[in-house]
């Protein structure tokens, strides 16, 4: 008999919400088979049984919420008893459902209120999430996706089709209309909201900035493309990434963290990689970036990548991280930005648009390509000269790429 706990998909994370059962009481489930969708402060995700056998009880309904390690479901022998533990009950079974507290407020004009069965709806969680952060049905709303699935994309047609409902049309500010809206930020919003005010507030950040000509790095990324013939593109992110690890051999306080009073060295070099998406950050991570080659970082960044906006991250791709990149690049008109400490990692590199600008090189005019990064740093556990010399090995690799490939670096 094994129990389905609620997993932490973070270090900030506390607890979780239950939004589908995917099989039912007397459900035969074989290991790694999605059993449930739980909604956490960054994303929706499906739980994969760990075990094989029948789903014996439902402990959390969908609907309610859980702390994190606390016993969800029970999967065991077709027959068996189960036992309630003698522990303190989920973190919501002390209280009603959210919905049963108290009346909900009124939905916004021309919005639908979604029905109590909209969980037996197929959608993706991040459609799911949408329709009800905007009070849509989705019961009302057509599917393209695979057997109906209602996608994201359905949802934002839907949004865009309803009648606006903030300003009546011909009003404007002055002439007795309302001159702004409130809307109720979702739950990552409001996660991200509350840790950059803690790390803000908590870490003691200094910021130190480098100018990295990109131009032989881009020439050994055009050549490894044109070696690879499975199609697969390596991007300049993968070179970060690579850069960034091996550099943090060398400077293992950047791959650290200030817990309880104690400097934390780490002794893998996992990378978290923030992607946008429509609700904000979210920061998967990517292990051991200092053992792999560029290829193989390329190819599992993108895995990675397609997951999360999928929807479908599972709890370790949270879990593990040492140190943070944020990229912009991909707008090009991003010279240079400054980023926030994620914490408990002692630093995150910000990372500009490689933009051709004129440099001197030799006391003549030129052209070149040239990256601006920046390093947010915790002044706790490291100092400017420390993540100054890190972010020169990490401008060093850049400029000198067959650094990056060299056999004896892996």
């Amino acid at each position: 008999m094994a129990d389905v706990i609620m997993p932490k998909m973070g270090d900030a994370m506390t607890e979780g919400k239950v939004l589908t059962w995917r099989k039912q009481v007397g459900d035969p489930v074989k290991t790694g088979e999605p059993i449930a969708e739980i909604e956490t402060d960054k994303v929706n995700v499906d739980i994969e049984a760990e075990d094989s056998g029948t789903l014996l009880e439902i402990v959390v309904p969908a609907g309610q919420s859980a702390a994190v390690g606390a016993r969800i479901a029970v999967i065991g022998a077709p027959g068996a008893k189960t036992e309630r533990p003698a522990a303190a009950p989920p973190a919501s079974a002390a209280r009603p459902a959210a919905h049963a507290q108290a009346p909900p407020p009124p939905a916004p004009r021309a919005a639908q209120t979604a029905p109590a069965d909209a969980a037996r709806v197929k959608a993706s969680p991040l459609a799911r999430r949408l329709a009800e952060e905007h009070g849509l049905d989705l019961a009302r709303i057509p599917g393209s996706g695979p057997e109906g699935r209602i996608t994201k994309e359905d949802v934002e047609s839907a949004l865009a089709a309803r009648p606006a409902a903030s300003i009546a049309p011909g009003a404007a500010p002055g002439d007795g209309g309302p001159e702004y809206t409130d809307e109720t930020p979702s739950r990552m919003r409001t996660t991200i909201a509350r840790r950059m005010v803690e790390s803000k507030q908590q870490v003691p950040h200094f910021y130190i900035t480098a100018e990295v000509a990109m131009d032989e790095a881009l020439r050994a990324r055009q050549q490894l493309n044109a070696a690879r013939d499975d199609g697969r593109k390596v991007t300049v992110n993968d070179l970060i990434v690579r850069a960034v690890a091996l550099s943090l051999r060398r400077f293992p306080n950047l791959n650290g963290a200030y817990v309880d009073g104690k400097i934390r060295r780490f002794r893998r070099i996992n990378i978290a990689l923030a992607i946008a998406l429509p609700d904000g950050l979210i920061a998967p991570v990517l292990r051991d970036c200092d053992r792999k080659p560029v290829a193989q970082i390329s190819d599992e960044t993108k895995a990675l990548a397609e997951r999360a906006r999928a929807g479908h991250l599972r709890p370790q791709d949270y879990e593990g991280g040492t140190f943070t990149i944020s990229n912009l690049g991909m707008f090009d008109f991003v010279e240079s930005f400054i980023a926030i400490v994620n914490p408990p990692h002692a630093g995150i590199l910000a990372v500009g648009a490689a933009q051709m600008r004129p440099v001197v090189r030799g006391g003549q005019l030129t052209a070149a390509t040239v990256m601006k990064v920046t390093i947010s740093a915790d002044h706790r556990v490291t100092d400017g000269a420390e993540a100054a010399q890190f972010i020169g090995e990490v401008k060093r690799m850049l400029e000198n790429p067959f650094l990056l490939f060299a056999p004896d670096a892996a």
